[in-house]
């Protein structure tokens, strides 16, 4: 059967998506329209092709114990010189990202993984272009903002072509998150109770 690359991730909602899309595309990143606009839970990650069903039951798993969330996007950071990458920031909502990733990739689960550097979640706007496009990206998004409320997260398929596809959604099970109860330690990342 081979194997097959998936992601999972929080896909940002229109019209922000596109926009982002399309400013990562203008900024000259070859990869802008193989990869819709997301926050990363499980990095692209290599897996027997027979594993799909356990997967797809976990990630169901994960989604029934959480509930939606304020998501914020404000401003750009980098990882620069460490990686090539600008992004635009999350500002809000980032513990509830956190929380997710570690249920995706847990230990017992069909996708544990190891990763590459600390989670920091992050909507990538340019990755490995030259440096004076990284920096355009850095400042011209500099006081972007965008904001929605996250209602559960997908799985992707990365195809021979190197374009992102989703495969499934996975909807948050538990009630909603009121924003004042996520403001100020944003501990809109719990389970559902």
């Amino acid at each position: 059967m081979g194997t097959v690359t998936l992601g999972v991730s929080i896909a940002v909602p229109e019209p922000h998506g596109s926009l982002l899309q399309e400013r990562r595309a203008g900024f000259g990143d070859p990869a802008a329209h193989g990869i819709p606009t997301h926050v990363t839970l499980l990095p692209p990650t290599e897996v027997d092709a027979a594993d799909l069903p356990a997967i797809e039951a976990h990630l169901a798993e994960v989604a029934a114990g959480g509930r939606p969330f304020p998501m914020r996007l404000s401003g750009t950071g980098t990882f620069r010189p460490l990686s090539p990458v600008v992004f635009v920031q999350v500002v809000e909502g980032a513990e509830a990202c956190t929380w997710l990733q570690k249920q995706v990739r847990d230990a017992s689960g069909p996708v544990a993984r190891e990763l590459q550097f600390p989670y920091h979640p992050h909507v990538t706007v340019a990755h490995a272009i030259d440096e004076a496009a990284m920096d355009r990206a850095y400042e011209e998004l500099s006081s972007y903002e965008a904001e929605w409320s996250c209602t559960g997260f997908a799985l992707y398929e990365q195809g021979a072509d190197g374009v992102w596809r989703k495969l499934r959604e996975f909807p948050f099970a538990g009630p909603a998150v009121p924003p004042q109860a996520a403001a100020p330690a944003d501990h809109g990342t719990l389970p559902a109770r």
